[in-house]
Formats: structure tokens, C-alpha cells, sequence
């Protein structure tokens, strides 16, 4: 049983094609002027149109065979890259990212995420952002902290108020130690 490209081309490029489909010997003959018209040479001209309609067709018949062969390699390696890209493929996950994940793995060997798989990945993904996060925000806690700090001593000096020291020594030393806490708070806060 053909293929259904094969009778689609077939029906189209070869059924209508044969010269005595639309053109009989008769109505051949009649395109040429009536004092020509019994001349034996039209009868041969219309057989070698034949002959050469014919094997025209006999070539687009072998074209549409290797046409329906090379047809059924690429469907073949399209069902499969359709396979390995529905098994990748998860519900509202982007399949480019999915592909670039499979070709840049560190091991290569991994199989595709499935959904328990990515869902997992997520969680842990989530997970680790959390604690980046709260590290983060207890670093800018810290460091806030301290520029207050810096910042209401520096206040002070400014204002002639001078604190009792904690230390008790020279309010010189206590200030640029605070001008030093405050440098550092800042180059860890920008750096």
C-alpha cells in the first residue's frame, strides 16, 4: 500500500500528466493547418511527445519515491528528537533552558529531569536562596549597625558633645578608631 505522500505527489504531478489525458491524436492534429493536417509526420511528432511525456513521468515517478524514502528517514528522526524533547519537557519549565541544563551538565550521564526531579531541584534551589538571603540580611543588619554607630559618635564630635569614652582613654584615639570602623563598614558594604 502506498504511503499517503506517495498517492498525494502521484495524484498530483503523474494522473493528469500523460499527453493522451488531455490531448488526443485527433485534437493534435487539429492545432495545425488544414493543408498539413494529413501529413504522417504530425502522427510521428505526437508519438515522440508521447514518448518523451512518458519517460518525464517515469523520472518524477522515481523522484517521488526517493522523495517518500528520505520522507521516512526524517520522520524517524523527528519522532525521536520529539521524543527526547516531550520527555524533557515539563509543564510551565522552559524547554531551551532544559536543553542547555542536559548539554552543559557536569555529568554528562545524567538523566533528563522529570517532574519529581525538577520539583526537588527547586526546593533545594529555594532552600538555598532563603539562607543566602538571611545571611545577607544580617550582614547589612550588622553593617547598618554599625554606621549608626559611626555615624552618631561623628554627630557628637561635631557638635562639641563628647561621650565618656568606653575605654576611658583619649576621645582623639576613640575618634579615629569610629572613623576606622566606619571606613571598613563602608568598603565591606561597597566591596
Amino acid at each position: 500500500m502506498p504511503s499517503y505522500e506517495a498517492k498525494l505527489l502521484s495524484d498530483f504531478l503523474i494522473v493528469p500528466a500523460s499527453l493522451r489525458d488531455f490531448m488526443t491524436l485527433r485534437q493534435f492534429t487539429d492545432i495545425f493547418p488544414k493543408g498539413l493536417r494529413s501529413n504522417p509526420a504530425i502522427k510521428q511528432l505526437y508519438h515522440e511527445l508521447y514518448t518523451l511525456r512518458e519517460k518525464d513521468i517515469e523520472l518524477v515517478r522515481q523522484d517521488i519515491a526517493d522523495e517518500v524514502k528520505r520522507s521516512k528517514q526524517l520522520k524517524r528522526e523527528y519522532a525521536q528528537e520529539r521524543r527526547q524533547t516531550d520527555d524533557a519537557n515539563v509543564a510551565g519549565l522552559n524547554p531551551i533552558a532544559l536543553q542547555m541544563e542536559q548539554e552543559f551538565s557536569k555529568d554528562s550521564h545524567r538523566k533528563p529531569h522529570t517532574f519529581v526531579t525538577v520539583h526537588q531541584s527547586m526546593e533545594e534551589a529555594c532552600r538555598s536562596l532563603a539562607s543566602q538571603n538571611e545571611e545577607l540580611e544580617e550582614e547589612t543588619r550588622a553593617a547598618l549597625a554599625e554606621l549608626e554607630e559611626a555615624v552618631g559618635a561623628l554627630s557628637d564630635l561635631r557638635h562639641g558633645r563628647f561621650a565618656q569614652t568606653a575605654s576611658g582613654g583619649d576621645i582623639g584615639e576613640e575618634a579615629l578608631a569610629t572613623l576606622k570602623r566606619l571606613e571598613q563598614a563602608c568598603a565591606v558594604t561597597t566591596g
